[in-house]
């Protein structure tokens, strides 16, 4: 069974998972919807919203974007020109406070900037040049410019995580250690989709959370029939 059959079995389970939740205008939390456009606002929230979510889960993430909302500061201009002190007390929720907001702050003034705080005019570029981009930023790792150009950009990128390397090293029995090799072994076997590579991400997560955990729950999983990992026995000696 290779990459496009495990999609597919896990959307048919799980339905679409419509990520990454964004703040509908006059709101204050985000939402899982399905949108056919951002706003200029939303794609800046996206991208706040994957530096939040680094060493944490997301619903730690979720509740500093519902501190920045309910303060009113949830803008480019607005976090560029924050006290890192203060901005840390709103963000308090996703841990790692004071770091993650010196990178906020770095990140809204990069945009302000260079882009007049348009993030829409750094996702003209190219994935490699964007990519580059966004890398070369303080506090931006891989997992996180790629979260920023799949889901704020709108790019077809493939993003790994934990769960990636865990689930995938399982079901297709092979060594998912390094970032770089286990992205271009999904993309290499998945069509380029930009909803395809959203949905995926996003139900790698859903089925980790429910039987892929750190001990799987293999007996009840209905991947199975399929996985590697349980079809070699070795779940029974974990």
């Amino acid at each position: 069974m290779g990459p496009l059959e495990v999609y597919e079995k896990l959307l048919s389970c799980y339905g679409k998972q419509n990520w990454w939740p964004v703040t509908e205008q006059g709101a204050i939390a985000p939402t899982y919807k399905a949108r056919k456009r951002l706003s200029e606002n939303q794609k800046f929230e996206i991208a706040l919203g994957a530096i939040l979510a680094q060493n944490t889960a997301w619903k730690n993430a979720e509740k500093a974007i519902i501190n920045l909302n309910k303060a009113g500061v949830l803008d480019c201009g607005k976090i560029a020109n924050a006290k890192q002190a203060g901005l840390a007390q709103l963000i308090r929720p996703s841990g790692y406070y004071n770091q993650k907001a010196k990178k906020l702050i770095l990140f809204a003034k990069y945009l302000q900037k260079q882009y007049g705080c348009k993030i829409s005019k750094m996702f003209e570029k190219e994935i490699p040049e964007l990519r580059k981009e966004l890398l070369d930023l303080h506090g931006v790792g891989e997992e996180t410019a790629d979260s920023i150009i799949l889901y704020s950009a709108g790019k077809p990128i493939f993003v790994v995580d934990a769960y990636t390397r865990r689930l995938g090293g399982r079901i297709f029995y092979r060594p998912m250690n390094s970032y770089v090799d286990t992205q271009e072994f999904f993309q290499k076997n998945l069509p380029k989709d930009l909803a395809l590579f959203q949905e995926f991400h996003a139900l790698i997560v859903a089925h980790s959370k429910r039987f892929c955990g750190k001990k799987p729950c293999c007996e009840e999983c209905f991947l199975n029939n399929t996985c590697q990992f349980f079809l070699s026995g070795k779940n029974e000696k974990d």
